[in-house]
């Protein structure tokens, strides 16, 4: 299964750095935005007294955010940056069925808009109730409501979870997540 990702990288910036490192993920954004599946990023800065940069970049697939992570481009950054920063950063991947749910507390990943999942959820969830509904009826109109109901439900979530949803995601990306390139 392969969807959009979303991946949180937090890297701690030298004191004195923090405009060469400002300048240089901008760069490196600018330079993202013509690679396949680049959706877009956005960029964190620390609190007043903390040193730690939190950057999240999103694409349309696994293996397009791999072919960025081999890139000749992003090691060119990567050398660029490191007399700016303490060591690597520290990437997290969310992918698949994580955009369903909040994340634990303390991480910060942005959401997709709110208005656009639930405009997009109630016109699957409602769509796929009536196509089950009307297909399962000759199947199984006697049995008891529960059952019935039982079944639609299962049957929903899991063509959702797996079937629906991350081709849906993949293909509405950019509706859903849209392109920010920093927050402050």
């Amino acid at each position: 299964m392969s969807g959009p990702v979303t991946v949180v990288a937090r890297r701690r910036v030298r004191p004195g750095s923090q405009a060469a490192y400002e300048d240089w993920l901008e760069r490196l954004t600018g330079a993202a935005a013509d690679l396949p599946g680049y959706i877009g990023a956005e960029l964190h800065r620390p609190k007043a007294d903390e040193r730690e940069y939190t950057s999240i970049f999103r694409f349309d697939s696994l293996e397009n955010l791999e072919a960025f992570e081999r890139s000749d481009m992003r090691a060119r950054f990567l050398a660029e940056i490191a007399p700016h920063v303490d060591g690597d950063a520290v990437w997290d991947r969310m992918t698949g069925l994580e955009v369903w749910f909040d994340p634990p507390p303390g991480t910060v990943v942005a959401q997709p808009s709110p208005h656009r999942m639930a405009l997009l959820l109630i016109a699957v969830v409602f769509t796929l109730v009536l196509v089950l509904n009307l297909a399962l009826a000759p199947l199984i109109g006697g049995w008891p409501l529960p059952l019935r109901l039982l079944l639609v439900v299962v049957l929903q979530v899991t063509l959702l979870t797996y079937v629906i949803m991350p081709r849906l995601t993949r293909a509405l990306a950019r509706f859903i997540y849209p392109a920010t390139k920093t927050v402050s």
